[in-house]
């Protein structure tokens, strides 16, 4: 069993989370499904290594099988048990590990991972989630949790616990409850098993990627071979339609605006008021929900910036509007 110390941060142990987690652990070693905090969006996490398990996730999600799921791990020689790790990985790993990126490898033909994780495939997304709380769960158990967004498929990321709540009701036996996560975007995946390429944009930037690599990389969607997460066509949805590049709001729609001030109060929404594109990540799935909440019909949404955390910001609206 691994040890807490064996993690790469340490967890807090004492009070309330504890009491949690020790509950948590008995559901996961059950093969019951829990939900779980993360520095990016909360999870629905399952034994990565049971059947039985991750085909609860994606009932639960009511997602296809052929999209694959995020294997979250503790140690890295646990992930190197079911992985083919190279050079590149291991740059990437030293500089932004724990946290939210996601790495396409090469599975190992002796893993214990579940065939339904990875819909079969010879490739397997995994990362190693930076949450407090998270890792201290993964630190008592024996496998690693495969984890999706904890939302019904094609709908918002939940990055509270009383979204999950709202989602599931009490379908999930558990809610670890983290607070608010920290970036409110999903993982960046990069594909390391053919020549390196981003697979979805997310919390860390394809710049600050591109720098430790020293080389340029290409943002690719292939839908003929979906690798992980993210690649899907319709995505994010808070459940009314999108409309993006807005200038000005129709009648009974909300207008989401990426920095200024609210010309109306009653129909403006902005993700930052000083354009800063962190905040407005960490809002954007929030105000889209509330927007939803407040019973407007759609969304204009005006032109965000596409550098930076705006092409993960874009990527997911731009996925939220192909209703």
């Amino acid at each position: 069993m691994p040890t807490l110390k064996d993690c790469i941060i340490t967890a807090p142990s004492t009070g309330a989370c504890e009491i949690d987690i020790e509950k948590a652990k008995k559901y996961l070693t059950n093969n019951d499904v829990v939900a779980i905090p993360t520095e990016t969006v909360y999870g629905l996490a399952g034994n990565a290594y049971s059947n039985k398990a991750v085909k609860k996730i994606f009932s639960l999600k009511k997602r296809p099988l052929k999209n694959p799921l995020i294997v979250h791990y503790c140690r890295i020689k646990d992930l190197k048990q079911d992985c083919i790790v190279n050079e590149t990985f291991n740059k990437l790993y030293r500089k932004f590990c724990p946290g939210p990126l996601t790495f396409v490898l090469n599975k190992k033909k002796n893993s214990k991972l579940s065939k339904y994780v990875n819909a079969n495939k010879k490739t397997i997304a995994v990362r190693f989630p930076k949450n407090k709380i998270t890792q201290n769960l993964l630190s008592k158990l024996n496998f690693p949790l495969a984890a999706p967004s904890a939302n019904i498929s094609s709908k918002l990321s939940p990055v509270t616990a009383a979204d999950v709540k709202d989602e599931f009701g009490n379908k999930i036996k558990s809610i670890l409850d983290g607070g608010k996560t920290k970036i409110g975007l999903e993982s960046t995946i990069v594909d390391l098993t053919d020549k390196v390429s981003i697979l979805r944009p997310g919390g860390i930037t394809i710049e600050l990627l591109e720098k430790v690599l020293r080389r340029k990389l290409k943002l690719k969607n292939n839908l003929k071979n979906i690798k992980s997460p993210g690649q899907l066509g319709f995505h994010y949805s808070p459940g009314i339609p999108v409309r993006l590049n807005a200038k000005y709001p129709k009648k009974n729609e909300a207008f989401l605006q990426f920095s200024g001030k609210a010309k109306n109060k009653n129909h403006y929404f902005t993700l930052s008021k000083n354009g800063n594109m962190r905040e407005a990540a960490k809002n954007l799935f929030s105000i889209l929900r509330l927007i939803k909440k407040k019973g407007y019909s759609s969304i204009a949404v005006s032109k965000i910036p596409n550098q930076g955390l705006g092409l993960a910001i874009n990527d997911r609206l731009k996925k939220a509007s192909k209703q």
